[in-house]
């Protein structure tokens, strides 16, 4: 017994002895300096110190914005910090829309566009980010849809002493899509919204977000959808060779009464990445992957089975992505090509102008302004607006065409004042240009 004590003092004793030298050893070694005295001022070895300088460098510096020049560039707009996903105009035409993925949402002024200076109204999407956006009928609210959410926001602009307030709902609408919404479309009657999914689904929806009715396009995938300017159709394109185009229709009282189907477009032999309406909804203009690109006259009494019929039909040797944009007027064509941009005469067929490499990134939104005067696209953090030559050039020969054939004088003398103020409006353009 007095044998396995000893033994057990003596291996305690041997344990506490190696427990101080290990201690000592600790204690002599120079501790390697931590992230915070490192920042403080410690001394670094240059190698280190040089890599932490470039890393903090990184940090800080902001990506390049892409640089673009061109004769017809009129203006750049700037204040987004991140990608630019949408674009809309008022219909009073009055103020651009603009989302990012910088989570804010941005109202500028058009009477601004040809100043040094561009103001805008921001507002900041909270817990997400907008990927569209689109002005309602009193161009007083914006409707975005959601990034992540997969839902409709509602901004309101409030009139103040200094100016506007812009702020959003309490509430955002309830999820309905299953599939990513690839487009959102307010009805310039004010009678209903439209959101449409990556699969085949197309919602119709009240101004309280509830569902008046839902289509199934049959297109195997939605490529495109968008409400037409007068408010009365919702038109489709995908996997298929055609365009469809429903009309929602309602009572005399204001009552929603269904969705049926108006007409489609076909003639493309490959699937249509894209259309657009004019101003007046009586032309529409569509792009496929066969290379081709189409102008239609879709002022036609569908309901009596009248088709609607082909004006021209264009060549175009782009890329997907692409978008197609018309003019107001229907006389001008443009579509972006990756990041490039071709502007055609739509009852020609000839090229008018092209732009390269306009932005960073692939181009998410090209648009012609309310009044004709400008080209807007983006697809970087820039919005890049282009004087619309083409527009011009095409209505002063269209007007003179109609000259020719007017026999009424006070006819006559309209068209000349109205071809003399294009031609001077093209000529103060051309002038910067040179």
């Amino acid at each position: 017994m007095v044998a396995f004590v000893a033994v057990s003092v003596l291996l305690g004793g041997l344990v506490l002895l190696l427990v101080f030298l290990f201690k000592k050893a600790q204690g002599n070694s120079t501790p390697e300096p931590s992230i915070d005295q490192k920042v403080n001022g410690q001394a670094l070895p240059e190698k280190q110190s040089t890599k932490k300088h470039k890393l903090h460098k990184l940090r800080n510096e902001k990506p390049q914005q892409h640089t673009f020049t061109h004769p017809l560039l009129a203006a750049v707009l700037k204040a987004h910090s991140g990608n630019i996903t949408c674009l809309d105009f008022s219909s009073n035409g009055k103020y651009l829309a603009s989302c990012s993925d910088d989570r804010t949402v941005r109202i500028w002024s058009t009477k601004d566009f040809l100043d040094r200076e561009h103001r805008s109204m921001r507002a900041n999407v909270e817990f997400d980010h907008a990927t569209h956006a689109r002005f309602s009928h009193d161009c007083r609210t914006l409707i975005v849809c959601l990034a992540n959410g997969e839902t409709l926001r509602v901004y309101k602009m409030t009139k103040k002493d200094d100016g506007f307030t812009f702020s959003a709902a309490p509430e955002d609408f309830p999820k309905r899509h299953k599939a990513p919404i690839i487009n959102i479309g307010v009805a310039e009657t004010g009678k209903f919204m439209m959101t449409a999914s990556s699969d085949t689904t197309i919602m119709v929806l009240d101004r309280k977000g509830a569902v008046l009715a839902t289509i199934n396009t049959n297109q195997m995938n939605n490529a495109y959808a968008a409400v037409s300017p007068c408010g009365r159709f919702v038109a489709s394109c995908g996997f298929t060779p055609d365009v469809k185009v429903w009309e929602v229709c309602f009572g005399k009282s204001g009552e929603f009464r269904e969705v049926c189907r108006a007409f489609d477009l076909k003639g493309h032999s490959a699937g249509v990445c894209g259309f657009a309406f004019s101003n007046d909804s009586r032309r529409m203009a569509t792009v496929s992957k066969d290379g081709t690109w189409k102008l239609w006259n879709t002022d036609v009494e569908y309901k009596k089975q009248q088709d609607p019929y082909l004006l021209h039909t264009g060549s175009w040797s782009g890329n997907e992505p692409c978008r197609i944009a018309l003019s107001p007027d229907g006389r001008v064509i443009a579509i972006s090509s990756i990041s490039d941009i071709t502007v055609y005469n739509a009852l020609t067929g000839d090229v008018e102008e092209e732009f390269h490499s306009v932005h960073g990134e692939v181009i998410t939104d090209l648009a012609f302004d309310t009044c004709n005067r400008f080209l807007v696209s983006t697809g970087d953090r820039a919005i890049r607006l282009f004087h619309n030559t083409a527009g011009y050039r095409a209505a002063i020969a269209d007007m003179k065409e109609t000259l020719k054939k007017a026999t009424n004088k006070g006819t006559k003398e309209r068209l000349q004042q109205q071809i003399s103020e294009a031609q001077k409006a093209l000529n103060a353009v051309m002038k910067k240009k040179n």
